[in-house]
């Protein structure tokens, strides 16, 4: 159904008051709709490109019935040839200038968000889009985490920032002013660690700027559940699965360690996750038979450990290991659920050069690079490892950080890096608790502060997975 003229109106009211009504509500969702842009937060990996085309078919769907003129669908990933456009800053100018004029609202969607478009607008009718508006689902710290630089140390729930799987949206007003404050004053931040937060920093500008408007109707409820009546967003599984879960003999396990390590980490590593995995081996500066460690002949370094991981990709290609589709590099302090990786890795071609993990970026607003943050774990395909190798690219000390070096690599050779949320840098105590809740966490990081068994116990262990110890290690499980 298409929007109707005035004539047109005037006659239905004649016959019926309530038909009347619905065709002067159907006129006002017309043209509102031509006045929104979407954008999807896509990437390049060819899983996430055709999620994301599937999102763009369904949202055209809906406002085909709405409107002959449909609003443009836009992904994010194919907007510029800039890498760094998923940090969102950067593309602002380029967004202001194609739509500034001839629309009112900018709705950012992730892959996996399901839009009601017809509530959507109802939502966004409420606000004068003439203002400066920056709207979403609210979420908050419970404490001062590490990911958000300690901000609002005495108060952290205090600021709220946007969850992004359940959309959120800039006035125009807003997006015209942000971009002209992209353009004129560089991007000062170095890093983007959690994206969501940092856009909501610089959107407040140090109390100068808007604060994040609360929209009821923006959830992260499943798509089915009977709670979501009211949402004009909602979320699909958060646990893709693709087809058969990858088997535990596709993926080659390395565990970077060193000797003051051994008895502090590694036993937490076997008392959790080790024993579901088939092919695994712990790398340090020293052998001992017990765990069993191999010492690839690289010194232990107090931090970069780029010597390591480098040494860790030769191995993996090499015929010391068996072959495997794809490679895991973690720290000794990761807590990792192995099925449930197995579980993602169904959606991914391992013949593509797949980098997988949760992604960071440095000195995006100036062509920096994206790289794969290692304490979540870092997930390579088979053809990752081997391209990244053909290449010059290699640590410039052994206590480069591997993970931003590795950043670099990929960056030089034009090969994506792939994001997902459920591998995460830090604690769970470090994000927000209604962000961890519509997850189901594929790994976290660090030991400090936590019991790291009852952390893995409560967050990330399947009881109904089997726990048969298999593998390289065989001897050693068994002893479990």
């Amino acid at each position: 159904m298409c929007c109707v003229g005035l004539a047109q109106i005037h006659l239905l009211c004649c016959f019926s008051d309530l038909m009347c009504a619905y065709f002067f509500f159907l006129n006002l969702v017309c043209a509102y709709l031509r006045e929104i842009v979407f954008v999807i937060q896509s990437q390049s990996n060819s899983f996430h490109v055709s999620r994301a085309e599937r999102q763009r078919a369904d949202l055209l769907q809906q406002t085909q019935s709405l409107t002959q003129t449909p609003p443009p669908v836009l992904l994010l990933h194919s907007l510029t040839d800039n890498e760094g456009d998923w940090s969102i800053l950067p593309v602002l100018p380029y967004l202001s200038l194609l739509f500034g004029k001839n629309s009112s609202w900018l709705v950012f969607l992730e892959e996996e968000t399901n839009v009601k478009v017809t509530k959507l607008l109802q939502a966004l009718r409420k606000f004068d889009r003439r203002k400066e508006w920056f709207l979403g689902k609210p979420l908050h710290d419970e404490e001062s985490t590490i990911i958000h630089h300690y901000a609002f140390a005495e108060n952290p729930s205090i600021f709220k920032y946007p969850d992004f799987s359940a959309a959120w949206a800039l006035s125009i007003p807003l997006l015209d002013r942000l971009a002209s404050k992209v353009r004129d004053e560089p991007l000062k931040s170095d890093f983007t660690i959690d994206l969501k937060h940092e856009v909501a920093l610089y959107i407040w500008e140090n109390g100068q700027g808007p604060r994040l408007t609360a929209v009821p109707e923006l959830c992260t409820e499943p798509e089915h559940s009977p709670t979501a009546q009211h949402c004009a967003t909602t979320l699909s599984s958060p646990a893709p699965l693709c087809g058969e879960p990858v088997k535990k003999e596709d993926i080659f396990v390395a565990v970077k360690t060193c000797k003051k390590f051994h008895t502090e980490r590694v036993p937490v590593v076997k008392k959790t996750w080790e024993r579901e995995a088939f092919l695994l081996e712990y790398y340090s500066d020293h052998t001992d038979p017990s765990i069993p460690t191999i010492d690839l002949g690289v010194p232990n370094t107090e931090r970069g450990h780029c010597g390591k991981t480098f040494a860790i990709l030769e191995r993996y290609v090499s015929d010391a290991v068996p072959k495997t589709r794809w490679l895991l590099v973690v720290d000794d302090d990761t807590l990792i659920s192995l099925p449930r990786l197995q579980m993602l890795l169904s959606c991914y071609d391992p013949s593509e050069p797949v980098c997988l993990g949760e992604r960071y970026g440095y000195g995006l607003g100036q062509g920096g690079y994206s790289y794969i943050t290692g304490g979540g774990g870092m997930v390579f395909s088979r053809a990752a490892v081997v391209r990244l190798l053909a290449s010059d690219c290699k640590c410039y000390r052994d206590d480069a950080p591997d993970d931003m070096v590795l950043g670099m690599c990929l960056n030089a050779l034009g090969l994506p890096v792939t994001h997902s949320s459920l591998f995460h840098q830090a604690r769970p105590d470090d994000y927000s608790r209604d962000f961890l809740a519509h997850q189901v966490p594929i790994s976290f990081h660090k030991h400090w502060n936590i019991d790291p068994v009852a952390v893995f116990n409560r967050w990330l262990k399947d009881e109904s997975r089997s726990t048969s110890p298999r593998g390289l290690n065989k001897s050693t499980k068994e002893e479990l």
